[in-house]
């Protein structure tokens, strides 16, 4: 069977099924998980699956969101080079050492890897509504954490509603670490959730510099809830899954990129 064929099988099982898995295809095609997770790749370019831990499901369930755990481990290597990267953005330089800016960590899995990166010498105050990223500073010495309340989602572990945007609304910070669901020149940033997408277009505006912390899977999803624009976003930290072509017409368009 060639590869065009065998997409074209796992396109049906996974609409048919609602989802499908690597080890499951690998077994029923009779080929390497390595060869199914291309195919998977590939289809996830061509928009017509969403890859998530272990397998894919169909892109066109809009509203479906993986939770926390899930979406940790999708893209893993590529989130923790995006957060080493991340680091130089940092007031002060990298790790912010020796400097007392401030910074709004965004809830998602590649800023809780980034907080987790942070030197223990850096000096900064940091806000954030995400639980997973306050977990994951409370500790540290040399930081002035500020933890946004509100509803929880359980599913991001991420404040949302009335209490967070408040908050949001009287900070002034030097840079954001943005997060998002999905990301393109023409469908903007996108996020499932409507109550998500508030609290991300109030972040936005209270501070002088966003960085979208985004892999490069992200590139061409397009979710239910549109928060902002690629021109909102001073800088993209992605991966090298981006291909040089998509990073040059992002550049175009305003915004700067670097592929970790």
């Amino acid at each position: 069977m060639y590869a065009p064929e065998r997409q074209q099988e796992i396109l049906r099982l996974a609409r048919e099924g609602g989802r499908v898995d690597v080890l499951s295809l690998a077994e029923e095609f009779q080929v390497t998980a390595e060869t199914v997770r291309r195919d998977l790749k590939a289809l996830d370019r061509a928009g017509l699956v969403r890859r998530v831990h272990g397998g894919a499901i169909p892109a066109g369930r809009l509203d479906f969101e993986p939770d926390l755990a899930e979406r940790d481990a999708v893209a893993a290597d590529e989130k923790q080079r995006i957060a080493r990267a991340a680091l130089a953005e940092l007031p002060g330089g990298e790790g912010g050492a020796g400097s007392s800016g401030s910074v709004i960590l965004d809830a998602g899995t590649t800023a809780a890897r980034l907080a987790a990166e942070i030197p223990l010498e850096a000096e900064l105050t940091v806000v954030t509504h995400g639980l997973p990223v306050a977990a994951r500073l409370a500790d540290h010495p040399g930081l002035t954490l500020h933890l946004v309340g509100g509803r929880i989602r359980r599913r991001t572990r991420a404040a949302v509603d009335d209490w967070a945007l408040r908050a949001y609304r009287e900070i002034n910070a030097d840079v954001l670490f943005l997060a998002t669901n999905g990301f393109s020149p023409d469908g903007g940033l996108t996020t499932p959730d409507l109550a998500e997408a508030a609290v991300k277009r109030t972040l936005i505006a209270a501070a002088r510099r966003v960085v979208l912390l985004a892999d490069s899977a992200k590139f061409g999803q397009q979710h239910f809830a549109r928060f902002g624009e690629l021109s909102d976003v001073d800088l993209l930290i992605t991966d090298t899954g981006l291909s040089p072509d998509d990073a040059l017409a992002i550049e175009r368009a305003g915004t700067e990129v670097v592929r970790a």
